[in-house]
């Protein structure tokens, strides 16, 4: 089958590899269609990732089709379902699974290859974390349950209020997912840096939208629109190390500061000490989803609620995957469906 690998920093290649055949407890799926990720993006351009991979490695973790063959064991499945599966699945035997903090699995089964004719889902994932695609939901809008998984969580662990005002500082996908799940119970401020992706987060439900390339004193508006005090809550979604630092100032004293970009390996950041402990800030490290949040967010989407197809800027060939990153990388797409 022709796949995508990783080899490298900004080093994808598509290879002929050997088709999958599932083992005991496994599944096989032929990929109807692959959705990019900024955390594929940022993988790219990092040549790895600390938790998920390791080059060289086949490549991609988000993605939706059928069912083509069945391991031994397998129960409650047949050939031509359609299919999600996450793109991990905790042990739940662990000390953390124990106390169901699952994200924090020692032993997560983690999942990639989607950007491939053929992609194996190991038999801990399809008892966990895969689930069936109901009938009139498009396979592309499916494809999307991962990440909206892991910003449910995120939702989850900001403890929201009705009537908090929140920041979402970044206007990727993600930045538009929080904006999207956040918006029927709180007032949204979405900061990004491109006007067309603004625009969607307006559609999406973002009160009020601003450009930081024409407004780069962000805490200071936060705080003329917060009566002087600053957001009750801040979503840090960009993964860049000063971007959390001015997620930090633009919270209000009280307020939780979700530091949800994953930032490049070994990055610091500096922390008034003052600020942090005679405002009570709570700071929160937020990672990855957990099944709950992996069968809300198919549910969510299915609903039909929110119109997360505006996510979807094209749909392309595999053959044009590497294309795509580079598109990804200047800011032309947001996500892209990838047919095999």
């Amino acid at each position: 089958m022709l796949a995508a690998l990783l080899y490298g920093q900004e080093d994808l290649r598509l290879e002929q590899v050997a088709d999958p055949s599932p083992d005991v407890g496994e599944v096989i799926i032929k990929v109807k269609v692959a959705t990019t990720c900024g955390t594929d993006l940022k993988v790219w351009r990092r040549g790895g990732h600390a938790k998920m991979l390791k080059p060289p490695t086949l490549f991609g973790h988000e993605a939706a089709g059928e069912i083509v063959a069945l391991g031994a064991g397998v129960t409650g499945w047949q050939v031509g379902d359609r299919i999600v599966a996450n793109n991990s699945a905790p042990c739940m035997k662990c000390f953390f699974c124990q106390r169901q903090e699952y994200s924090l699995c020692p032993h997560l089964t983690w999942n990639n290859g989607t950007f491939a004719e053929y992609l194996k889902i190991p038999a801990p994932i399809v008892q966990q974390n895969m689930l069936c695609v109901p009938d009139e939901l498009p396979l592309e809008l499916a494809a999307m349950t991962e990440p909206l998984a892991c910003v449910l969580h995120g939702v989850a662990r900001s403890h929201v209020k009705p009537q908090d005002r929140i920041v979402v500082l970044g206007d990727g996908a993600i930045g538009l997912m929080f904006v999207a799940a956040l918006t029927e119970t709180a007032e949204v401020l979405l900061w990004g840096g491109n006007d067309h992706r603004l625009e969607i987060g307006q559609k999406l439900g973002a009160a009020k939208t601003f450009n930081y390339h024409r407004i780069p004193d962000i805490p200071g508006v936060v705080k003329e629109l917060t009566e002087g005090w600053g957001a009750d809550i801040v979503i840090e979604a960009t993964g860049v190390p000063s971007v959390w630092e001015t997620a930090i100032a633009c919270a209000r004293p009280g307020a939780t500061v979700n530091l949800f970009g994953g930032c490049p390996r070994d990055t610091t950041i500096t922390v008034n000490t003052e600020q942090l402990h005679y405002s009570e800030l709570t700071l929160k490290g937020v990672f990855h989803n957990t099944p709950k949040y992996v069968r809300a967010a198919l549910a969510l989407i299915a609903s039909r609620k929110i119109p997360f197809e505006l996510l979807i800027s094209e749909q392309r060939s595999l053959q044009d995957l590497e294309q795509v990153f580079y598109d990804m990388k200047t800011r032309k797409v947001i996500k892209v469906g990838m047919i095999p």
